[in-house]
């Protein structure tokens, strides 16, 4: 079999399966026709046709089928012109390689994310007009260390303690490994893994950075495999930025720079032995970076982890001694092919096409403009005294203000017709649903809180 896979708006991958003797060569220059009126965020019933485009350079084997299924990623184009889908994420990812080619400053831009998520022994939920609840549970859970497991065998980790203990308190050891030499072998070159802070199964696995597309290429295979590989093993995995509370959540790190001709380009003189050009991405990163969150945090959740005070970095600042600014730059080596920045705020809900794509527009808008990202703030941000930290502005504080930050700010995502106005406005849209909904219901906190008024 060959299965036809592609993104949806919201960063799911969707597909569909054809015999194998379907994929000729002709289809690479036609496409495979599908009915696109019921993915999410895209046409109407009226206007649903739609090509699926196979890149080959995105071919594997299937590991969790049954049957030998070849795999390719597709990108979606319109019937009758083979014009791009504009509300297409993968689409949207090419149009800005093509934007950076065309300003002449660089010819790649190479994006490094570090996805972290969580691996559960068993999740409910439910949510009706009268009720709601959600339950999650792992053997890990320091909640467990009174559980009755006839017999308990203590070593739960500790909230905050899940930062590289070894088994038997870290008891995910070979899950994290089946995933990444199922990566691998998937063609997406690992660099480490390991447990992280939460207790409960937080897990983090590197793979190595490439260039935009193909970045948000292999997130894609990175979250099939996570979740299949904990799936195939009776655990349950995910990529929900915030779901334990007093706990930290998951993030997603993206490192970044620019080349040309082979070059690196953020490598210099500058603070922290950066190039200018580098310190204008900073400022261009930071200028958008209040309306970049309603792209790279996207969901009502994520901003639970975005929170003042706690483990998310939500000052608007830059350093490269301290994780709690919003940039940090990586200072482990010297080599300049090693110089890059880290943009710390966004989570692994976004949709991987999307985030580094207005991304990479933030930072070129800061190169063209030679954005100044002002001074860099050298000290711990969670320590500095009430009347300095007013100085240092904040991510917005929920979805809807994220939104709002987004339509005051957008013009630099229009550049090169890499988001289209229409795109954004459905996204705005249907984000304020996700946001309305929740503010709609009664949380359970609030019995807690409010039901003896």
């Amino acid at each position: 079999m060959v299965d036809v896979k592609f993104v949806d708006t919201f960063g799911i991958w969707q597909h569909f399966s054809c015999p194998i003797g379907e994929l000729t060569e002709e289809v690479f220059e036609e496409g495979f026709g599908f009915d696109g009126s019921s993915i999410r965020g895209w046409k109407s019933i009226e206007a649903s046709d739609m090509l699926a485009m196979p890149d080959p350079e995105t071919a594997f084997m299937d590991p969790f089928c049954a049957v030998p299924t070849l795999s390719v990623t597709c990108t979606i184009a319109e019937t009758g012109t083979k014009e791009p889908y504009s509300r297409d994420p993968r689409g949207i990812a090419q149009r800005a390689e093509k934007y950076l080619l065309s300003t002449g400053l660089a010819d790649t831009a190479y994006m490094g994310p570090e996805a972290e998520f969580f691996i559960f022994d068993n999740v409910q939920y439910d949510n009706q007009g009268h009720t709601s609840f959600y339950r999650v549970d792992s053997e890990e859970g320091i909640w467990n260390s009174g559980r009755d497991e006839a017999p308990n065998l203590g070593y739960k980790i500790r909230h905050k303690e899940g930062y590289f203990p070894v088994s038997p308190n870290d008891t995910q050891q070979d899950i994290r490994t089946e995933m990444v030499l199922t990566m691998e072998a998937l063609g997406v070159p690992i660099e480490r893994q390991h447990h992280e802070v939460a207790t409960a199964g937080q897990a983090e696995i590197d793979y190595k950075f490439d260039s935009l597309l193909r970045a948000a290429d292999k997130m894609m295979v990175y979250r099939y495999v996570v979740k299949n590989v904990a799936w195939k093993n009776g655990k349950t995995a995910t990529f929900m930025p915030k779901p334990l509370f007093g706990d930290n959540g998951s993030g997603m790190h993206v490192h970044q720079s620019l080349w040309k001709k082979g070059k690196p380009l953020f490598a210099g003189n500058e603070y922290a032995g950066l190039s200018p050009m580098a310190l204008h991405y900073i400022g261009g990163i930071l200028k958008h970076a209040r309306a970049l969150c309603a792209i790279c945090s996207p969901t009502t959740n994520s901003y639970k982890r975005l929170v003042p005070g706690y483990e998310a970095p939500v000052n608007l600042a830059y350093s490269s001694r301290n994780r709690s600014a919003a940039v940090r730059i990586p200072t482990y080596s010297e080599n300049p092919k090693a110089k890059r920045i880290e943009y710390r705020p966004p989570d692994p809900s976004a949709n991987p096409y999307l985030a580094f794509a207005a991304l990479l527009l933030a930072g070129l808008d800061g190169v063209i403009n030679k954005t100044d990202p002002g001074e860099p703030l050298d000290k711990n941000i969670y320590e500095l005294p009430p009347e300095e930290l007013k100085k240092v502005p904040n991510v917005p504080g929920s979805l809807g203000e994220a939104l709002d930050c987004l339509e005051a700010d957008h013009e630099f995502l229009l550049k090169g017709d890499v988001f289209t106005q229409e795109f954004l406005d459905m996204w705005t849209s249907a984000k304020r649903k996700e946001h309305d909904a929740l503010r709609l219901r009664p949380h359970p906190y609030e019995f807690h809180l409010y039901y003896d008024v």
